[in-house]
């Protein structure tokens, strides 16, 4: 490294995960002096990174496309980018972008590599048979770019962790845990009159693989039973994944007048101010951040018992665990909680204690930039 400020460059698929997950670290390591780039494709958020003081560098990238030829037209696009910006960091987020930039940096070698797993993503979640086959390559690519020498592999959740080590697709010293994006507690409130009948919500892209299906089928059987409540469905459908439920579907569940569907919303601190209960049974994640966030806001969870979501929530503290791709079970944790006012409260104390213990973003950031200080330290650069 020379005198001047490090360079930190980060390669995310998308510019809105970027803002949502990253955007507050990449803040936060410019204010520590490091020269920030991002590359990503940029969506609607390219004016906030740059207000924010981050360099952008575009890039054409299908999250959805399983094309190889694309896929090396992004490998030699993101090798010309690291040879042109020489980057004393290279912070991959997520399958594709590790994958792509880890072949490229076979080609232009950065300083250092970050590779954040941030999810396993519809390919290792999904059942069809594109995902089947397409696992066993992501796994072999995983065995060459995932933890290359001057390397640090970033897990959400210990799950995650544990079972990349014992497979020996990460060494041991070399992998970190920062549990997810962080949530800023002073940024959510409790209301004092939360009006009845009690509100489920749900916060989180429209995928299948988020549980959406599951989650509606319960709220047919709470009908049945003659549950009261009101279920709300926040965030858009994602047709850049694979796992996007169609517009038809969607319609339908709709005309049955089951939910309210609220799309894209940026005012989540005053819904979940406004809801009872935070429902997200999803397949996997990696720490979910709609969970953290209702935690902060002093509300239950009702999740699986699945990696990344049983990080953030335990069974019978902060909230109710259920089985994967369960509506019954699903319908019958909600019913608990929708019923029993005391229990709410009290699980909506314990998540909102966590999230200042453990997952608040002063400890995210400061985690991240002791990796980067870390990370800048295993390579000497002569230029």
């Amino acid at each position: 490294m020379t005198g001047c400020a490090p360079k930190l460059l980060f390669f995310v698929s998308v510019d809105w995960f970027f803002c949502s997950h990253f955007l507050q670290r990449a803040v936060a390591a410019k204010e520590a002096g490091y020269d920030v780039t991002l590359i990503s494709k940029f969506e609607r958020h390219r004016d906030i990174v740059e207000a924010a003081g981050i360099r952008t560098i575009p890039i054409q990238i299908e999250r959805r496309s399983l094309n190889p030829f694309a896929a090396l037209r992004a490998v030699v696009a993101v090798a010309k980018i690291y040879r042109r910006e020489r980057p004393d960091i290279a912070h991959h987020v997520a399958i594709k972008p590790i994958l792509i930039g880890g072949l490229a940096s076979v080609f232009a070698r950065p300083g250092s590599i970050v590779n954040a797993i941030v999810g396993m993503g519809y390919i290792f979640t999904g059942n069809s048979l594109v995902s089947r086959l397409v696992r066993p390559l992501v796994r072999l690519g995983f065995r060459f770019f995932l933890n290359p020498a001057d390397s640090r592999v970033v897990f959400e959740n210990n799950d995650d962790l544990t079972d990349f080590v014992a497979a020996r697709a990460v060494r041991k010293k070399d992998a970190i845990l920062i549990r997810g994006a962080g949530v800023e507690p002073n940024q959510y409130w409790l209301a004092d009159d939360r009006r009845l009948p009690p509100v489920t919500i749900f916060v989180a892209r429209l995928l299948w693989d988020k549980g959406v299906g599951e989650l509606i089928d319960a709220i047919r059987l709470l009908k049945q039973r003659g549950v009261a409540g009101r279920f709300v469905f926040v965030g858009d459908a994602d047709p850049g994944n694979p796992a996007c439920i169609d517009a038809k579907t969607l319609e339908e569940w709709k005309g049955e007048g089951l939910a309210e569907f609220l799309g894209y919303r940026s005012d989540i601190p005053t819904l979940l101010s406004q809801s009872h209960i935070a429902c997200l049974p999803s397949h996997r994640e990696g720490l979910p951040k709609s969970l953290l966030e209702a935690m902060a806001a002093g509300l239950p969870c009702v999740t699986t018992d699945t990696p990344g979501c049983r990080e953030a929530v335990r069974d019978g503290d902060n909230g109710v665990l259920v089985p994967v791709r369960s509506p019954f079970h699903l319908a019958n944790a909600l019913e608990r909680l929708i019923l029993d006012e005391g229990l709410r409260a009290k699980m909506g104390t314990r998540g909102r204690e966590r999230i200042e213990r453990e997952f608040s973003t002063a400890i995210v950031v400061d985690e991240t930039l002791k990796l980067y200080s870390e990370v800048c330290h295993l390579h000497s650069d002569p230029r």
